[in-house]
């Protein structure tokens, strides 16, 4: 296996060879014939040694991807673009467009390329029916290992049918290599930026969202074999600290030698909010308790991290239940950045001056704030500064921001301010806000507490584990269940159903949250999906079949897929490259949902229709194992755990 500083000299070798054939075709002042043949022969040795390169570098690629999931799509259009490429040289970069289909009846894939080349052509003048160009691309296909059958139907769509060896084969690769990630041309950096509380204020209904589609992300990026920096930019700085110092002075006098015992947060910081509000004295000790902090005086950073920390407490506690792994990195991390990037944008001539500091970025609807009429930042210039961060320190190639659809217009135009200012190419590095709706209760309203107040996290997720064990002990699975185990069902369960909940539905979305349909074991649930991989599980388990028996029939015995639900089961479970490049392109992860929930409902219909296991009526002994079978079961399984882990969800072994 090539290392990688081989596979570039042998592709600047290349490029070298290429070019001196290149020269050959067109020699200048030749001598005569003696020269010529010299440099013919020559020609075709180096053309023969380019070949042989060529093969290697190949070689090299096919062995670091011999291990990973083959992208059925993505193997298409490769075969399909050469062919469009043949058919239509007149057209330059000419359109590959191909689908899963959607009705078996019509193939397992569609090329739907023929009618936009036919528009293309006679933009140039040229008038063909997109029937003949579908005609002229499957006689330009060149042979391969994955297409039986072609088929033109209606203005040009060519139905595709896969060739059954190779799917069995890719199935059998999957088994025995487990579920692997499509190669990655190189592994790039990725910021993720989520969750993000605000200090001395309670995690509330708002932030789940961007809480458990940030990580979801985050899980997605990592199996892909990319470096993912996960960071919550908690709101730990600003003018609020001083009135929360100055109630904290006067509440617990000796804070500096004594860790006050401050239990309810949200409380402490309402009391210091109505003060700040009704006591003129205090308002201004508070304004001098920010001055103080700002220019760091020890005492003061003191009592800020006291504050800090029993909010990091609180926090933890919902991170804890939702298995969130996250590096905090404050609006405090990036103070001393901001003096630099106002200086830039000044130095540039960017800044309008009106007695605050103003950016206008030409098309953007708004302008940007970056210095207040007294000297002070803003949310404006804290972003701009942790964006300059992220491109310039941790050299990220991708820096997404889950937070809510309100704040799109302000990412749009930071971002747009940094391109201006040439921080970043986007056809280099990608910078995206993923912004997603609100959280609405069953009257379709925002999601409130009966007193009109904003929902505590903490407060919804204890609320789903009681429900949890409730649905469980509806089951009588505390009857079967060890206390222990009972216990891992009702936090898989719980955490996963309100993961779940959210992560089907399309985040651009607005989405109704409900404890009875989400714990619902009926329909697109994680309830529902949980108790069918338990259920696929137990299959094995129950014909007494180990993982070494069938790890064995995968290296030995072919996947067969005779029987119409063997075959679509087969070609459900090699879709999943195609879903995750689908999520990566747009970042809905409700795609991924909707494949584990098609995935388990395909399942059910061959389970169904297929015997794996046969069993003696009288007795219920096992006569008889179809192992082809257990194979697809054990891929099913295999492919709804990578479902599963990237979704955040926790199935347990037992429910």
């Amino acid at each position: 296996k090539p290392s990688l500083v081989a596979k570039c000299i042998d592709e600047q070798e290349i490029r070298s060879l290429s070019a001196e054939i290149e020269s050959l075709k067109n020699p200048q002042s030749l001598s005569p014939s003696q020269r010529l043949d010299e440099l013919r022969d020559e020609n075709t040795k180096l053309k023969y040694r380019l070949n042989i390169l060529k093969r290697s570098l190949q070689g090299g690629r096919t062995a670091d991807c011999c291990k990973s999931m083959t992208n059925i799509n993505q193997r298409l259009q490769e075969v399909f673009g050469e062919a469009i490429r043949a058919a239509c040289p007149e057209l330059d970069d000419p359109p590959v467009s191909v689908a899963a289909n959607q009705q078996a009846k019509f193939g397992d894939y569609q090329c739907n390329s023929a009618m936009a080349l036919a528009q293309m052509l006679k933009a140039q003048g040229v008038k063909i029916n997109p029937r003949e160009i579908a005609e002229k691309i499957i006689q330009n296909l060149a042979d391969n290992d994955l297409v039986q059958k072609t088929e033109i139907a209606g203005p040009g769509f060519i139905n595709i049918q896969l060739k059954r060896p190779f799917v069995s084969k890719l199935l059998s690769k999957l088994l025995i290599n487990g579920v692997q990630p499509p190669p990655l041309d190189s592994r790039k950096r990725v910021v993720v930026d989520f969750s993000s509380p605000n200090i001395a204020k309670e995690m509330h209904v708002g932030h789940l969202r961007s809480t458990i589609i940030g990580e979801s992300m985050s899980r997605l990026f990592e199996f892909l074999g990319y470096d993912v920096v996960r960071l919550n930019h908690v709101g730990d700085w600003g003018t609020q600290f001083g009135m929360l110092i100055a109630h904290l002075q006067d509440k617990f006098p000796d804070y500096l030698t004594s860790s006050p015992p401050i239990s309810d947060l949200q409380a402490f910081y309402k009391e210091s909010k109505k003060r700040f509000d009704e006591e003129e004295d205090f308002k201004k000790r508070a304004y001098q308790c920010v001055v103080r902090l700002q220019s760091k005086e020890p005492n003061f950073i003191k009592a800020w991290n006291l504050i800090c920390d029993v909010s990091r407490r609180e926090f933890q506690k919902v991170y804890d239940c939702l298995d969130i792994k996250i590096v905090e990195r404050g609006e405090s991390y990036y103070q001393d950045m901001m003096t630099k990037v106002v200086k830039e944008f000044d130095e540039r001539g960017q800044c309008l001056d009106e007695g605050r500091k103003i950016v206008f970025v030409p098309g953007q609807p708004i302008p940007l704030t970056i210095v207040k009429s007294d000297g002070g930042y803003t949310y404006d210039t804290s972003d701009l500064a942790a964006l300059h961060q992220r491109i310039f320190v941790e050299k990220a190639d991708m820096i997404i921001y889950v937070t809510d659809s309100g704040q799109a217009t302000h990412f749009q135009v930071v971002f747009a301010a940094a391109r201006m200012i040439g921080w970043y190419n986007p056809q280099v590095t990608r910078v995206e806000h993923a912004g997603f709706g609100v959280v609405l209760g069953e009257d379709k309203k925002k999601f409130k507490t009966r007193s009109g107040e904003t929902v505590r996290l903490m407060d919804l997720l204890e609320e789903g584990l009681k429900r949890s064990m409730d649905k469980l002990k509806e089951k009588e699975r505390d009857k079967v269940l060890t206390p222990e185990e009972l216990t891992k069902a009702q936090r898989s369960v719980a955490f996963g159903c309100i993961k779940y909940a959210d992560l089907s539905h399309n985040r651009i979305n607005d989405y109704v949250f409900s404890f009875d349909k989400m714990l619902d074991d009926r329909g697109n649930t994680a309830a529902y999906l949980l108790y069918a991989f338990t259920r696929i599980r137990s299959i094995a388990r129950l014909a007494n079949i180990g993982k070494a028996t069938l790890r064995k029939a995968a290296e030995t015995s072919e996947v067969l897929l005779d029987h119409e639900k063997e075959w679509k089961l087969g070609k459900c479970i090699l879709r999943f490259p195609e879903i995750l490049q689908k999520i990566l392109d747009d970042l809905l992860l409700h795609t991924l949902s909707d494949y584990l929930y098609e995935l388990a409902t395909t399942f059910t219909e061959f389970y169904d229709n297929c015997y794996c296991v046969e069993k003696d009526r009288q007795t219920g002994e096992v006569v008889k194992v179809n192992m082809w079978r257990m194979l697809l079961c054990e891929a099913t399984a295999a492919i709804m755990a990578k479902c599963f882990d990237i979704l955040g969800i926790n199935p347990v072994g037992r429910m």
